[in-house]
């Protein structure tokens, strides 16, 4: 039998030279859990997500914090909401959950393109959620935190200017992952409706043994051993176990009917690709609506760190179209 890890994906051209151009990040990413709270302070140092005054724009979007209350017993959680200057009547709310591989990220990751090219012409409240991050906090921590905080914006939509019966959760990565686990709770717990989810290259499975997470050891980002280490901080020893819960790992789910219409993609040469399109499988299988795109040439984060490749350029669009489905349907 050959060795599918010997042939791995080929990058698409714009994206492998954007690739090489910064060097291999995998280089300080933490090789064990106990390593990730110091490489997390570095990589605060070195990297700066968007303050609230310039996600601000000028004055194009009102942005603020609220704090509000956790799971039960947990603490207050930290929601950044942002809107549209001049947007009138109750908009339609992206809920947003960031990326990270579960232990990096905040509530400010990601918000820059999302307000300029979703929030902007789709008319939308953006609320971004802040939860606890592993390995401190392993599950179900953050995916309670996020829930905590979806609940709050149904039952608080008003306040925000948004409507409670337009609510698309969506996220990248660790988020995409969460955005699944999230419309799964909503489903089992009778929590909020959402009209859709948004899973942009999901972190789905613990158990790492897809034929896509082989090929990529060693290349683009977020490879084998890093998506490991991921998941061991989550998880602990129960990752790749008999009793890891679907809100953990959606892909562990039995049951996939029920959900909210799903958009999930991923690139071609990143670990995620057979698991993203093995979740879309399984949601048609149980006769659900899912969208998926398979990204030719893509390592994980390309839309990202190479945002004006062609690739980059075409799934972002594919996003925004989708969007605008979902929400003309929802009048």
């Amino acid at each position: 039998m050959n060795d599918t890890r010997s042939r791995p994906v080929p990058f698409d051209s714009e994206l492998a030279a954007a690739l090489d151009a910064m060097g291999d990040l995998r280089d300080g990413f933490p090789p064990a859990p106990a390593l990730v709270p110091r490489w997390r302070a570095e990589q605060a140092g070195a990297m700066q997500d968007s303050t609230p005054e310039e996600l601000r724009g000028d004055g194009r979007f009102e942005v603020y914090e609220r704090r509000v209350p956790g799971p039960h017993g947990a603490p207050e959680i930290s929601l950044l909401v942002a809107r549209p200057t001049g947007l009138d009547g109750a908009a339609p709310v992206i809920y947003h959950v960031h990326g990270g591989g579960m232990i990096g990220g905040n509530n400010r990751s990601g918000m820059a393109v999302i307000l300029r090219e979703w929030a902007e012409p789709l008319g939308l409240v953006v609320v971004s959620v802040e939860y606890r991050l592993a390995p401190e906090h392993p599950h179900p921590a953050p995916v309670e935190d996020c829930y905590a905080g979806l609940l709050w914006v149904a039952r608080h939509a008003g306040e925000i200017g948004g409507d409670p019966d337009r609510i698309i959760v969506a996220g990248g990565s660790a988020g995409g992952g969460l955005t699944a686990a999230l419309a799964l709770m909503t489903r089992d717990r009778e929590g909020p409706r959402i009209i859709g989810q948004l899973a942009m290259c999901p972190m789905l499975d613990d158990r790492n043994n897809t034929p896509s997470s082989h090929q990529m050891t060693g290349r683009g980002l977020w490879d084998h051993h890093a998506n490991e280490v991921g998941w061991t901080c989550l998880l602990g020893a129960a990752r790749g176990g008999a009793d890891v819960p679907p809100y953990a790992a959606p892909a562990r789910a039995r049951d996939l009917s029920g959900l909210a219409p799903a958009f999930i993609d991923a690139g071609a040469a990143e670990t995620f690709r057979d698991e993203a399109a093995d979740y879309a499988t399984r949601i048609w299988q149980a006769g659900g609506e899912a969208e998926l795109h398979i990204w030719p040439g893509a390592f994980h984060g390309f839309d990202q760190l190479a945002p004006d490749a062609a690739v980059s350029r075409d799934a972002r669009e594919a996003r925004v179209r989708w969007l605008r489905r979902v929400l003309n349907r929802s009048f």
